[in-house]
């Protein structure tokens, strides 16, 4: 897993959780908008999540990863999880990327803070961007 990515984890893992979800609506500022000539229809959509939610995974000639995400400001769980792997991710090459465990958003303790649905969100985003990493380095 990345260090910035480790790192993450570790800080919401160690959190009280009354204070995680606090945590949690700080990333959802992280997502930037969709990059100039990108729109929804570049990106795969992640039907698992409730709220409409988009993303793609682009592998770099240098083997870095570059990670593109829509989400709308009012699904800020879910553009949190986006945040989370925007921030985590960033630079990454795709074997780091392929090496996040599938279990990620438990590690971070978040099954106690939200909803299952929720977490099942999370989980398909990151799998979601696995499989595309995966896909683009056979």
């Amino acid at each position: 897993m990345p260090s910035k990515l480790a790192e993450i984890v570790d800080e919401f893992a160690a959190a009280p959780r009354d204070v995680v979800l606090e945590m949690l609506l700080e990333f959802s500022d992280v997502i930037p908008p969709l990059p100039e000539g990108v729109d929804r229809e570049d990106l795969e959509q992640v039907p698992e999540c409730q709220t409409a939610f988009f993303l793609r995974a682009e592998v770099n000639p240098d083997k870095t990863v570059t990670t593109i995400f829509d989400c709308p400001p009012e699904a800020p769980t879910t553009r949190a999880f986006a945040g989370i792997l925007a921030e985590g991710l960033a630079g990454a090459s795709a074997e780091d990327v392929l090496a996040v465990p599938d279990d990620l958003y438990q590690r971070m303790g978040l099954a106690q803070a939200i909803s299952p649905l929720r977490i099942r969100g999370g989980t398909a985003i990151l799998a979601r961007l696995k499989r595309q990493v995966r896909e683009q380095i056979s």
